[in-house]
């Protein structure tokens, strides 16, 4: 897996702005690979301080199961960043 490339990516997701699952698998080199970029994130050490709230599914919603923690943890991150969802 390419998770170095993934990481990058989401790292540099700036502020108030969204990508899906897709286009950061495409943007890190590897296309059809948005299962990748989940498992990827799932994995990324807490000293990255990635964005990951800043990947979302390609309909523009959560992709996180509605009313979890991650779920109400992510909708928080973005409505704190101004992000319409």
């Amino acid at each position: 897996m390419h998770m170095d490339a993934i990481w990058r990516v989401v790292g540099a997701i700036p502020a108030g702005r969204v990508a899906g699952y897709g286009q950061v698998a495409a943007l890190a080199g590897l296309p059809r690979g948005a299962r990748q970029v989940g498992r990827a994130l799932g994995k990324a050490p807490a000293v990255l301080r990635l964005p990951w709230h800043r990947v979302i599914a390609s309909s523009g919603r959560i992709a996180l199961p509605e009313g979890t923690a991650g779920y109400r943890t992510q909708l928080r991150r973005l409505r704190d960043e101004g992000v319409p969802l």
